[in-house]
């Protein structure tokens, strides 16, 4: 199953390995485009970090980091509460 995207170019990190969503990083830039959008909330934030990064330094030493933001969203928890949840958008472009 492919990640969960809503545009062509965005990937919503979650619970799968880091690679997974390197491979995707690779493959949204072989399909010609030259901005990819990596998505992730919560803990998946450190596998955002990290698949962008590995993609980087050992396979598109030629993309850089255009853009990042993050921000906080107040959601309702599993037990009807309201909650914190972090969220951050990193910006691909290729050089």
């Amino acid at each position: 199953m492919a990640p969960k995207t809503t545009n062509d170019n965005e990937i919503f990190v979650g619970k799968k390995t880091v690679m997974y969503y390197v491979m995707a990083i690779v493959a949204q830039f072989d399909t010609g485009t030259n901005d990819v959008v990596v998505r992730a909330r919560g803990t998946a934030i450190s596998h955002a970090v990290d698949a962008v990064e590995a993609t980087r330094n050992k396979y598109m030493p030629d993309i850089q980091v255009s853009k990042i933001e993050i921000g906080t969203d107040r959601m309702q928890g599993k037990q009807g509460n309201m909650v914190n949840v972090s969220w951050i958008k990193l910006s691909l472009k290729r050089r």
